[in-house]
């Protein structure tokens, strides 16, 4: 017996048949989004669930509820519409939302994904419905025990948590940004395997900076300028002791912080907690999963390139140092990975010496570096000059500026390989550095081509050139469900590399002959389920398992058998 909740519990009968024990009747069974089953219900649940006369005579299939859902969601015109559609079939019926998902995953991932869930965040006051998760406050921190009890879960093994001070490239959005947990944790579930009934957002409303959200009538979140320093340290520190009394089994996904606090935060809680933070270590895996594969379709190796990452924010660092790392793998010291991993934010290229954030430090090149290159005469190391003087053959953007990948820049790139590598990797749409189509026109169809963002094919002569989607949805699901069937005391960086890995091993293995940089979208469950595998094992290798009922020999089967499907099971009355 699993209690997932004071209201609910998984039972198996003596058969080992599942079933749903129910604490509540009636109307509550049907405002609850996990209970209800709607038109679902059978005629023996109605009777005895208190439900007889409150629901249409038929009967349902889990089909037929599918089928005039996903009708209605074809009515939708917009993608904003189809998003909002999707999210109160969420709120009204949990399962029924899954099992849509599950159907029409490459269809609906860019509306409850990136990039439609940008909009929704921009105009999450103006979109609200219905409260969800942990909400924690400036005003209600102080009580962070008590609210995290008032939670109608009470397993939660998987928490996406924000402060929205960086959500994808629009940047600070106060409250809205919770938006973006809610749409992680439905990945976790249709493609990685989390239960929702173990799921959990939070969002972290620390205030905001923005002066027209606080001045917004609309605006849900508090009015107050953001915590900074130690205040704001002192509120995360609250924050994680509230999780670890509440749900001591969680794993802790941090999303979406700024630059300026998401390093602290990670090596302030990673050994108090199993955490990662998706933007630094997702980002990073899925940008060297693609480079790998990238490489191994030229028959190139990782270790002679020369990259360049234009952004460094919390995903060009994490781009950054998880490249090197992929290095040196290959055998290249920790100096000569550094000296292949050139990395510039908006003042140009970060060099020793230069004022600079102390993230920033360990991604700097030296000025006898910089001299080693045929250069003399330049004195500004913008990005053209940094590709024209370094030889660069890779160009990564994860600087949310629109527009910068100009037609010289990435023409630069050509008299240095047959075929460059340019992925484009700004969220959402409206950030990416450049247009595939504009790549693939000014390289003659010669660059390998990545987005962020789901892009359509380019016609290149008398072909179909696929753009690759460098999603972190790729990497997180597998990551998260495979630390939690470890039941990881931490998550390691060799776990997050692990992950990378299996992605680009499985694109090579399923897609290599279609010479696709990621696996479609089709894939995403599939891809996860690896992951997880392969997780499981690195968790034993790296000494953090400390689930004793699985071994790493039988970690493909057990992930298999946890990951969790929408279908509705029976309800008894408790």
């Amino acid at each position: 017996m699993a209690r997932l909740s004071r209201y609910f519990e998984l039972v198996r009968d003596a058969g080992g048949i599942e079933h749903m024990k129910v604490h509540a009747d009636g109307v509550a069974l049907l405002r609850t989004a996990l209970t209800n089953k709607g038109t679902a219900f059978t005629e023996e649940e109605r009777i005895a669930l208190g439900l007889d006369g409150l629901l249409p005579p038929h009967v349902a299939t889990l089909e037929e509820q599918l089928t005039r859902v996903y009708t209605n969601f074809t009515r939708e015109v917009t993608p904003i519409a189809k998003y909002v559609y999707l999210r109160s079939l969420q709120e009204r019926n949990e399962l029924l939302f899954y099992a849509l998902l599950e159907r029409h995953l490459e269809e609906m991932l860019p509306i409850v994904y990136t990039p439609t869930v940008g909009e929704a965040v921009q105009k999450f006051h103006a979109l609200y419905q219905s409260a969800r998760g942990l909400s924690l406050s400036s005003q209600n921190i102080d009580r962070a025990k008590t609210a995290a009890t008032n939670c109608l879960l009470d397993d939660v093994r998987m928490i996406v948590a924000t402060d929205s001070s960086a959500i994808l490239g629009i940047g600070d959005q106060g409250y809205g940004g919770v938006a973006i947990a809610i749409g992680k944790l439905a990945l976790y579930t249709v493609a990685g395997g989390v239960s929702p009934y173990r799921s959990l957002p939070i969002g972290l409303d620390v205030g905001t900076d923005r002066k027209d959200l606080r001045d917004n009538p609309a605006y849900l979140g508090v009015r107050e300028e953001r915590l900074k320093g130690e205040s704001y340290l002192a509120f995360m520190d609250k924050v994680v002791a509230a999780i670890r009394e509440r749900w001591p089994r969680a794993i802790l996904q941090w999303e979406d912080l700024s630059k300026d606090t998401a390093f602290a935060v990670l090596d302030r809680y990673r050994n108090q907690l199993p955490s990662f933070n998706d933007d630094i270590q997702g980002t990073g895996a899925v940008a060297l999963a693609g480079l790998v594969t990238a490489c191994a379709t030229q028959k190139r190796k990782l270790s002679d390139e020369m990259v360049i990452v234009y952004g460094a924010g919390a995903g060009g660092a994490g781009v950054a140092l998880a490249i090197r790392e992929g290095m040196k793998r290959e055998g290249l010291t920790e100096e000569q990975a550094r000296a292949r991993v050139l990395v510039l934010d908006s003042k140009g290229l970060l060099v020793e010496g230069r004022n600079m954030e102390d993230y920033k430090k360990p991604l700097a090149q030296t000025h006898e570096r910089l001299a080693a290159f045929d250069a003399k005469d330049v004195t500004n190391w913008d990005l053209l000059n940094t590709i024209r003087a370094s030889k660069a053959t890779v160009l990564l953007g994860l600087s949310g500026q629109p527009g910068t990948f100009t037609e010289p820049v990435v023409k630069a790139l050509l008299p240095h390989v047959e075929r460059p590598v340019v992925f484009a990797l700004s969220n959402p749409t409206s950030s990416c550095e450049a247009q595939p189509v504009d790549i693939l026109a000014w390289t003659d169809g010669r660059a390998l081509v990545a987005t962020g963002s789901p892009f359509a094919p380019v016609r290149v002569g008398d072909r179909d050139v696929p753009i690759g989607q460098g999603n972190n949805a790729f990497i997180f699901p597998g990551l998260g469900f495979g630390a939690i069937l470890a039941n990881a005391s931490s998550i390691t960086d060799g776990m997050v590399l692990e992950a990378a890995y299996t992605l680009a091993d499985y694109t090579r293995e399923h897609h290599g002959k279609e010479g696709l940089l990621y696996p479609p979208v089709s894939s995403l469950r599939a891809v996860s389920l690896e992951v997880a595998t392969r997780v499981v094992k690195k968790a034993f290798a790296d000494g953090v398992a400390r689930n004793t009922k699985v071994t790493p020999e039988k970690a493909a089967a057990y992930v298999r058998a946890k990951a969790w499907n929408a279908r509705y099971l029976p309800f008894k009355k408790a």
